[in-house]
């Protein structure tokens, strides 16, 4: 699908990360290698600490609601301007109701306010704005707030070397609206459903319900052990998908939209893990300078809230006081895999908040 708007922009982006901080040598004890091996494994992908929830019942909602009160009382948000809540997330508050909706009872929102849950991960945040931008052009709806949020770090086996040390939580807020502005957004979303179960929690929904059966643990032929329950993850599979998959997209869109690699100011892509980024970079022809990968090491991969994250951590205050021409991209869970080359910039916010 590809994606073609204008008159539409970003005007404010919040991200927020547990203060619970996890660092990697802290948990290397629970694998089954050896300590050399885990710290070559540290050095090769950029692993260092990541933030995750230190209470399990801390959901996404929670999240999304400590960044909510923050724009609320710092008055960079008023209720009565929203016209839509979108919520973007593979840990939602329960099966039913939607999220997106408990939220809006949480504020006592307008019966007017659309909302809309989205089942997606890696690439949520190029999901979110595309279904942001097409309900800005329906009439009356000025302002989306786009909540990314996932709290994955429970659906990881903590003897799990793949994933563990890779997972962590986080949320983003982003405020997305019309303006008169001759704004110029050129993209495309693709999808490839064959490879779904490249990155998949096999318990836990309908076709495989959660029993005593599912959370026991077992050891793959890795050495990594896990149940039924947690995370997996064909990490070979993932990478060689990313490696074909998105340079191909980017320097399609590049073309589209008609600039080159050397007019993009920042690429900030989904952070899958350091090494991963860096060969994307090279595959593209970008200075990795130009394309960040020092979120993984800082925070976790917290799913489809990467971007915000690698956005804010990067260019925080940059973007509240110029613009740049920026290549979102998000890749992963699905397969699913997005990019958007748009300019942003001059934003009422772009910050970092911890929970």
């Amino acid at each position: 699908m590809n994606i073609n708007f204008s008159n539409k922009k970003i005007t404010g982006i919040l991200s927020i990360l547990p203060s619970n901080e996890v660092m990697f040598e802290d948990e290397i004890h629970n694998y089954s290698f050896s300590e050399a091996k885990s710290m070559k494994l540290k050095q090769a992908m950029g692993f260092k600490s990541k933030r995750v929830v230190s209470d399990q019942s801390t959901t996404s909602f929670d999240l999304i609601v400590k960044g909510l009160d923050y724009l609320f009382e710092n008055e960079l948000l008023y209720k009565d301007s929203i016209d839509v809540i979108l919520f973007v997330s593979q840990s939602p508050e329960y099966i039913m109701p939607p999220t997106s909706n408990l939220i809006h009872g949480k504020y006592g929102l307008d019966e007017k306010v659309f909302c809309l849950d989205i089942n997606q991960g890696c690439a949520g945040f190029i999901i979110g704005l595309q279904q942001a931008f097409m309900l800005l052009n329906t009439e009356g709806i000025n302002k989306v707030v786009l909540c990314n949020a996932d709290v994955l770090s429970p659906k990881v086996s903590k003897h799990d070397r793949n994933s563990n040390p890779l997972i962590g939580d986080a949320a983003a807020i982003t405020i997305v609206e019309n303006t008169l502005e001759e704004t110029k957004i050129v993209g495309e979303v693709r999808m490839d459903g064959s490879g779904a179960m490249a990155l998949n929690v096999p318990a836990g929904g309908a076709r495989m319900p959660i029993t005593e059966e599912t959370s026991t643990l077992y050891e793959d032929s890795f050495g990594n052990k896990r149940s039924k329950n947690h995370l997996v993850m064909q990490g070979d599979n993932v990478f060689n998908f990313v490696q074909t998959k998105v340079p191909e997209q980017i320097n399609n869109i590049v073309k589209r939209s008609k600039d080159s690699v050397d007019s993009i100011d920042y690429f900030l892509f989904h952070q899958p893990n350091r090494f991963m980024l860096q060969k994307l970079a090279d595959k593209i022809g970008v200075n990795r300078e130009k394309l960040p990968s020092n979120v993984v090491e800082n925070f976790g991969n917290s799913s489809g809230v990467t971007i915000p994250i690698v956005t804010c951590f990067n260019l925080g205050e940059k973007l509240e006081n110029s613009d740049f021409k920026v290549c979102f991209s998000g890749f992963g869970v699905g397969l699913t895999w997005g990019t958007i080359i748009m300019t942003i910039g001059n934003l009422d916010f772009c910050k970092l908040i911890y929970n």
